[in-house]
């Protein structure tokens, strides 16, 4: 995984600006149409939060489905470690994700926002419950379904981020890890900018 200095941070904002969202298939639109009646179209950090509580759950699908696999393949051992290695890249990605989570609900604790239980820890549990569910049935009858629906996610994701970026320039320059530095070490230091969904 490649971790970005400032200037390449600030460059590949500049791309996402640049680049139009893509063509978003029905089940991403019909996700992206519930988080906004449930949490309204203002961008918050609230928000973004239950974002990366469903973010991780495709790659957490991807790598079920996989040690299937890998159960059912071991015989062969090429095709098993080629599984494997997408395990593994899997596993980065959940990793990845939570490590927003993390930094968001720092973020969260910092500003003093108060959350409600129903609205920001269990209606994203059941949300993420559904999406694995749609994620890992796809990935079994059509991987590339499912990769791009994360794609679709992905993409929606990052340009909302970005519109915070833009609408709140000084974000980027925040010393956001305190209580999550040691471990995210690798993504984000001190002073350095907050990492957005680029850095994988």
């Amino acid at each position: 995984m490649e971790r970005l200095n400032e200037q390449q941070l600030r460059l590949e904002q500049q791309k996402t600006f640049s680049t139009p969202r893509m063509t978003y298939g029905l089940l991403a639109r019909l996700l992206f149409t519930a988080m906004n009646l449930l949490y309204g179209r203002k961008r918050t950090l609230s928000k973004f939060k239950v974002l990366e509580v469903i973010a991780r759950v495709p790659y957490q699908a991807w790598e079920h489905v996989a040690y299937i696999a890998i159960t059912h393949t071991h015989a062969f051992p090429d095709l098993a470690r080629r599984v494997f290695d997408r395990v593994k890249e899997s596993r980065i990605q959940q990793d990845n994700e939570q490590w927003h989570l993390f930094l968001l609900e720092e973020l969260v604790a910092r500003k003093e926002v108060r959350e409600g239980f129903i609205r920001y820890r269990l209606i994203p549990q059941f949300i993420a419950f559904f999406y694995y569910h749609v994620s890992w049935l796809l990935y079994v009858i059509r991987p590339s379904s499912s990769y791009m629906m994360n794609a679709h996610f992905e993409d929606h994701a990052e340009h909302e981020y970005m519109g915070v970026c833009r609408r709140e320039p000084g974000l980027g320059s925040r010393a956001v890890c305190d209580r999550v530095r040691t471990g995210l070490r690798k993504f984000c230091f001190p002073g350095r900018p907050l990492p957005t969904d680029r850095l994988r």
